[in-house]
């Protein structure tokens, strides 16, 4: 891969992070705030609305949590000249996935093996 695509993923990568970043702070901000500043619900129906919005931003949270290690992987393998290399069987990732996904790790067929068991 030429050293400017090279630079072009980096920044990509660096503003997906900080907007990413941004992102699971407020979603941890509200979450918080709506637990510690929730008056007690009148009826068991809110405190469900409640419980199942917390929990649902946790899980937002933590999706969002494990995009940015991948991010970070992806910058380590930029540093170390091995992006855009699967890490399943070391061919080559068409620039095609990388614009779509910027921190795939793995070509499609790899990525099939892996998700599919």
């Amino acid at each position: 891969m030429k050293k400017a695509d090279m630079q072009a993923f980096k920044q990509n990568l660096l503003v997906l992070r900080a907007r990413l970043r941004g992102d699971v702070k407020a979603i941890a901000d509200v979450a918080l705030n709506e637990s510690n500043n929730s008056s007690m619900p009148i009826h068991m129906a809110e405190l469900g609305s409640e419980n199942y919005e917390q929990e649902f931003a946790l899980s937002l949270m933590e999706s969002e949590e494990d995009t940015l290690v991948a991010i970070d992987e992806a910058l380590h393998r930029i540093e170390n000249g091995e992006y855009g290399k699967c890490v399943g069987c070391d061919s080559i990732i068409p620039k095609t996935r990388l614009n779509a996904i910027p921190y795939a790790a793995m070509c499609v067929r790899c990525a099939e093996q892996q998700e599919g068991g």
